[in-house]
């Protein structure tokens, strides 16, 4: 999904004219303390309410106020990743999107890209999540792709993190469409790999454990 797909148009911009009361009242409308600031078509940063009342004088216009993240934007064709690595960056709570010609177009709020991302296939899709650390130069999807589809799964997305205890290293964190991950991380094992975290798996049982199990719930009756 990229962002002309995910702009709101519901949240309007300022302009230079405007006054610090007139900013105020439609963040409370709009449930936000940040507002982009636009003139002529031209993004000029954002305003937040913090700045308004530390100034203490609503009346002042928006020109005189100090705008912030006047970077904080990306184009109407980048994925959705961008949007996030950019909120991120300029700790904004929406980003502003421009046209090919730098024209402003809108902005995408952050928890409207979370909403999108939570819709996407990789994470409605039923799985279980596998988390490696191993050596930065020694990472290839396509490897541990083969692995994890020679097992008759696949991977439904990955992340990549950097590993804050050494710098060498990174995180891989994949989404797997099983929820039984016992013989992909015994494989994956095999081939050297270092299996740091498993989430949602359905516990697996050897035949002596199942046989346990039922002789504990005859006994029960």
């Amino acid at each position: 999904m990229i962002a002309l797909e995910l702009i709101n148009h519901m949240i309007p911009p300022l302009k230079l004219t405007d006054d610090g009361h007139k900013a105020i009242v439609w963040m409370e409308e709009l449930r936000t303390n940040q507002l982009p600031v636009v003139e002529k078509g031209r993004f000029l940063g954002f305003l937040s309410e913090d700045i308004i009342l530390e100034e203490n004088d609503k009346t002042r216009l928006v020109s005189q106020y100090d705008l912030f993240a006047e970077r904080g934007f990306i184009y109407e064709h980048q994925h959705f990743y961008d949007i996030i690595k950019m909120a991120s960056e300029y700790e904004i709570q929406m980003v502003a999107v421009l046209n090919e010609k730098g024209g402003f177009s809108g902005v995408v709020p952050i928890e409207d890209t979370i909403a999108a991302f939570a819709q996407s296939t990789a994470v409605q899709e039923t799985g279980a999540i596998l988390v490696i650390s191993m050596n930065h130069r020694d990472y290839s999807l396509a490897e541990i792709s083969r692995i994890v589809e020679g097992e008759n799964a696949r991977i439904l997305s990955s992340c990549l993190t950097s590993d804050h205890t050494d710098s060498a290293k990174i995180r891989v964190t994949l989404k797997i469409n099983k929820m039984e991950l016992s013989h992909i991380t015994a494989t994956m094992e095999r081939f050297g790999y270092k299996i740091i975290g498993r989430f949602q798996e359905v516990e697996s049982k050897s035949n002596d454990q199942e046989r346990y199990d039922m002789l504990m719930k005859y006994l029960d009756i």
